[in-house]
């Protein structure tokens, strides 16, 4: 098997002239880059050594700033990575500390010897998820493509965190997706059904979760405490709903279509749930987020507004 980023036409899709889409798989491309910022974040924010002389750690990412604290003293300094590639061994990723002149250089040692070991093993997790977590079943376009090389300057305090790549291409994969048809049948009237999915209270209730909406079309949308978030394409009353649709782990702004179709069948109400571009990989967790998220705890909300009358 080709390592991954590596050229072996067993492993890589061509592009094909004609234009034929091969095995009848469907791609979105998508920016790696927001997503890497924020894996890194997630990683390196809380990386911490310590010794008898004080202890350094990277609080919070902005523009990377962080405190070193020695004696009750603050000294900024400067990590700065480099060239960050996922062709190189993370071992060998140069990792470059300094600080302003003055006292501090007991910490600053520190951090070139613990310190500069833990922000490698980070940038290995980084790496890894890169590989796996975001790129997970993508297959990599066929056309050269220059080697991005990242930039991550980190300054230790108040911190923000840069990442460049050497080349203005931005960092990009295809990703799979998968569409979804499911059904399910409530012992309801169209009205009743349509305001469960359109009125916050009732959104609240179901989900046993705060939610912000307005169901108008281009008005946004978050559910599940923030989980779920998205927007209202089109809303035809009683009939029809159509929004954008993510769950906060899928690539960063990346967005399925959901189609809700409200049909009538002898006094009762079908809905109908079609919805286009889901991750592969989050297929599985689609289809449990809707049946026992959505139509199981419907059902219930249900059952309770009829023994309430």
């Amino acid at each position: 098997m080709a390592k991954w980023g590596q050229g072996d036409p067993r492993w890589i899709v061509e592009e094909r002239e004609d234009g034929t889409n091969v095995n009848n798989w469907h791609w979105t491309e998508r920016d790696a880059t927001s997503w890497s910022k924020g894996k890194l974040r997630e990683l390196l924010v809380g990386i911490a050594v310590e010794n008898e002389a004080g202890r350094c750690e990277i609080s919070e990412l902005k523009q990377v700033e962080g405190i070193i604290k020695e004696s009750g003293a603050k000294h900024k300094g400067l990590i700065e990575i480099p060239n960050l590639s996922e062709e190189n061994e993370v071992d060998d990723t140069e990792v470059n500390v300094s600080k302003k002149k003055g006292d501090g250089n007991i910490l600053k040692d520190l951090m070139k010897t613990a310190g500069t070991a833990k922000v490698r093993e980070a940038l290995g997790d980084y790496l890894k998820a890169l590989k796996t977590e975001f790129t997970m079943g993508m297959i990599l376009p066929t056309k050269a493509m220059a080697t991005q090389e990242l930039t991550v300057k980190r300054k230790l305090s108040e911190t923000t965190l840069q990442i460049q790549a050497s080349s203005p291409v931005a960092l990009g994969v295809r990703i799979p997706t998968v569409a979804l048809h499911m059904t399910e049948l409530f012992d309801t009237a169209i009205e009743q059904l349509y305001r469960i999915f359109t009125v916050k209270d009732l959104v609240q209730k179901f989900s046993k979760s705060p939610a912000v909406l307005e169901a108008e079309k281009g008005r946004k949308f978050q559910m599940f405490d923030g989980n779920i978030t998205g927007e209202y394409v089109e809303l035809l009353t009683n009939k029809k709903i159509v929004m954008k649709w993510r769950c906060r782990n899928w690539p960063e702004e990346h967005y399925a279509i959901v189609a809700l179709n409200f049909v009538p069948n002898l006094g009762q109400t079908e809905l109908q749930l079609d919805c286009k571009g889901v991750p592969v990989c989050e297929e599985e967790n689609m289809k449990f987020c809707w049946q026992k998220q959505h139509f199981e705890e419907i059902q219930g909300l249900l059952q309770l507004i009829t023994l309430n009358g």
